[in-house]
């Protein structure tokens, strides 16, 4: 068996409660792990096929519209728990958008407050969105995972703020 990426992993991970197919997945996905670990539709799709090759799940009863289940074997059972007790490594941040605040400064001043407008508006939605996932949490995991994200996006909006007096 090849080392599980993470993704591979939070497939596994969300089908310890029961088969999914890849939509149900995508769904779960955006609503267990929110923003701080996303998950795409293609994402999801490449990786079933590999982790059934692997022996990690294997095909389940197929529902309405040709969709398939998965359901996780003893293999992707022990396969995740042996990722979950392994070295996690160095946490990897991708945001597009805050790429391109780091590199504000070699945009025109037009172009810098344009960038610096929409980075704004795009935080202050998702702390919005943050805040509300925060009061709407119904146990202690969700809550406090809600919060380190509104955490986060609180950090780049402070961000934004020093780029902007830059």
């Amino acid at each position: 068996m090849s080392e599980l990426n993470a993704t591979a992993a939070a497939l596994l991970g969300l089908l310890q409660d029961g088969p999914a197919t890849g939509g149900q997945l995508v769904a779960a996905a955006e609503e267990r792990f929110g923003t701080f670990f996303s998950v795409t539709r293609s994402q999801v799709y490449r990786e079933l096929p590999a982790l059934a090759k692997e022996g990690l799940v294997r095909l389940g009863k197929q529902g309405p519209r040709s969709s398939q289940q998965y359901v996780i074997t003893a293999a992707g059972k022990k396969a995740f728990k042996a990722w979950l007790t392994s070295d996690a490594g160095p946490d990897h941040l991708r945001s597009p958008l805050i790429l391109r605040l780091v590199h504000a400064g070699l945009l025109t001043p037009k172009q810098r407050a344009a960038l610096i407008e929409t980075a704004r508006a795009t935080y202050q939605e998702e702390l919005d969105e943050a805040k509300a996932a925060v009061k709407a949490a119904a146990d202690p995991l969700t809550k406090a995972t809600a919060e380190y994200h509104q955490t986060c996006v609180r950090g780049a909006l402070k961000l934004v703020d020093v780029v902007n007096g830059l």
